[in-house]
């Protein structure tokens, strides 16, 4: 099932199959990604109730081991609608038997979708409604045309960091080696007035991982300067990704609440680095912004 929501010129479709965002469009120009499997067949999923890969794509609690594959399962399940209007969605997903098998936490995970004046606000809330401590990650993956309506290639268009609506100066990325797993080392990229070309040895490691807030706002800007999509979030951490291999025509601009395994961690889910915990009936709530022009 697709959900439709509109205001003015902005358009906005979503799946009921992971809650996913699968168009954002203004004015019929198309900003998201279509999923096209010959590079990826996603758009923007949800990464619940990890982010990114696990050591052994395995993880221990409690003394017993259970498996789960890379971002969760979230992604790839029947969300519900809780409320609906024109310009506003809210799905939800609870636990099964099938994800107590693997995540033996009862959960109630709510996805937002609301079309604001100039964009899009993507809305997480997260339940415990078990009796223990509830231990987990949760991510965005929107994935953005790049080039644009074919204008020029991928290499002409650059990227442009801010914090606290000033530009930065520099990034510093953890290095994603062997397994997806983040390394001992870093890699450190110089910014002019917060730019960054989108050269092919930017992501000769994968994927860039900002950590500790670098940033709270990603732009990426056409081979005019002009900027056309800009994500702003509050979350710790922001992943940037292509499969740069595949010579894909779109970018991910990836706010994160937790990441993959460090490839030296050998403990349990609670001690998980970035993980976020939450006792009985508490709740956790963030969101962000996609703004198109």
């Amino acid at each position: 099932m697709e959900i439709c929501l509109k205001n003015g010129e902005l358009e906005a479709k979503i799946c009921s199959k992971g809650a996913e965002l699968a168009s954002l469009s203004r004015g019929g120009r198309e900003y998201l990604w279509n999923g096209d499997p010959a590079y990826w067949n996603r758009h923007a999923p949800i990464l619940f109730p990890i982010v990114g890969s696990l050591k052994g794509k395995q993880y221990r609690y409690e003394g017993k081991t259970y498996d789960m594959g890379q971002h969760g399962f979230a992604r790839d399940m029947e969300f519900t609608v809780v409320s609906q209007t024109e310009k506003k969605l809210v799905m939800a997903l609870s636990e099964t038997e099938e994800t107590l098998r693997n995540y033996p936490f009862r959960f109630l995970l709510e996805l937002s979708y609301e079309l604001k004046e100039d964009g899009l606000l993507v809305g997480w809330r997260v339940k415990n409604t078990d009796r223990k401590t509830m231990h987990f990650s949760i991510g965005g993956h929107p994935a953005f045309n790049c080039p644009m309506e074919g204008k020029g290639k991928q290499s002409d268009y650059m990227l442009r960091f801010k914090k606290d609506g000033k530009p930065l100066t520099e990034i510093i990325s953890a290095v994603i080696v062997e397994g997806g797993l983040v390394g001992e080392d870093t890699l450190e990229f110089g910014l002019e007035d917060g730019y960054v070309p989108l050269t092919k040895n930017l992501f000769d490691t994968d994927t860039i991982v900002l950590e500790d807030g670098q940033t709270d706002e990603v732009s990426l800007y056409d081979p005019e300067g002009k900027e056309y999509v800009r994500v702003s979030f509050p979350m710790p951490i922001v992943g940037i990704w292509t499969p740069i291999q595949k010579n894909a025509p779109f970018l991910c601009i990836e706010p994160w609440c937790g990441r993959c395994d460090d490839a030296d961690f050998d403990g349990e889910l609670p001690e998980k680095r970035w993980g976020n915990a939450l006792e009985p009936e508490e709740v956790f709530e963030t969101a962000y912004e996609i703004r198109v022009k």
